[in-house]
């Protein structure tokens, strides 16, 4: 079974508990609507990618870590696009969960389907009770406090900023969390992994603020220039185009040669390379090629 086909099945399974007959309707379909249709599941894909290298022995718990990781990060999405916060009215080309559904219940979306993460990882995870733990707390620590999703939201609502601090939580956290994870789904020592999800997180973030920056909404399928919108750093604004394209080169080649030792990295690379290629708006493809 190719990954993607994975990843759908074990979010389809999450949601199909979550959204049982006995649920309220509206707030079942606003948790639909928030996962399906996925965006381009790197993150699942980089959790797969990193059991696939680590052995995969237990192919139920990798499907369980990398649900969980995606699961989160929708939920970060239907907040971040809340009036409180950007209130972006598009998401992966369609209607944000608060423009369709209110803001009410998009805020109980959000909730839910991070509760549903954790129970994900605490249902399928049972086959191997030693390893549930350690990839609880990771998932855990790359949304929480002090260095998660949250904390980088929080940012946002600072007096000064500390932008590496900023991008490094509301980005790069998750990417390092499913890096982690997947090496720990597969029984292996995650800490190896930790400095390859920090820089392909720092590449992504990067590639967002080019697209924030430069591109067109209808290709991205969310509203763009939000960060001078909401007076929020972004390394453009900061450091000019050219040279973001060129820290984004230098990420990509960092997060290429931090892919530890093993029998699948040529994937890997592949994955990385493919990502940061997708991420670069067209208007700048040529520059960046």
């Amino acid at each position: 079974m190719d990954t993607r086909t994975r990843i759908e099945n074990a979010l389809e399974k999450a949601l199909a508990r979550a959204c049982a007959s006995n649920a309220p309707p509206r707030l079942a379909a606003a948790l639909r609507h928030a996962v399906f249709p996925g965006g381009a599941w790197v993150r699942p894909r980089l959790c797969h990618a990193v059991a696939a290298a680590c052995g995969d022995d237990l192919p139920e718990v990798t499907d369980a870590a990398a649900a969980a990781v995606e699961l989160l990060h929708c939920a970060s999405l239907v907040h971040d696009d809340m009036p409180c916060f950007d209130d972006a009215p598009v998401r992966r080309g369609k209607a944000s969960v608060h423009a369709a559904f209110g803001a009410p219940l998009a805020l109980l979306c959000g909730d839910a389907l991070i509760v549903l993460a954790f129970e994900t990882i605490a249902m399928e995870a049972v086959a191997a009770p030693a390893r549930m733990a350690r990839l609880t707390t990771t998932v855990a620590r790359s949304v929480g406090m002090p260095l998660g999703i949250v904390a980088g939201q929080a940012w946002e609502m600072e007096d000064r900023v500390d932008i590496a601090a900023y991008h490094r939580a509301k980005t790069g956290s998750l990417f390092v969390g499913a890096a982690m994870a997947g090496a720990v789904a597969a029984g292996a020592d995650p800490n190896p992994w930790r400095h390859f999800g920090d820089r392909l997180g720092e590449a992504y973030q990067m590639a967002d603020d080019l697209r924030d920056a430069v591109a067109d909404a209808a290709d991205i399928g969310k509203p763009v220039g939000q960060d001078a919108a909401h007076h929020r750093p972004n390394m453009v604004a900061e450091f000019g185009t050219g040279e973001v394209l060129r820290r984004l080169q230098g990420l990509v080649a960092g997060a290429v040669a931090a892919i530890p030792a093993c029998p699948r990295a040529d994937e890997l690379e592949a994955l990385v390379r493919s990502e940061a290629k997708r991420l670069v708006p067209k208007e700048l493809a040529a520059y960046a090629a």
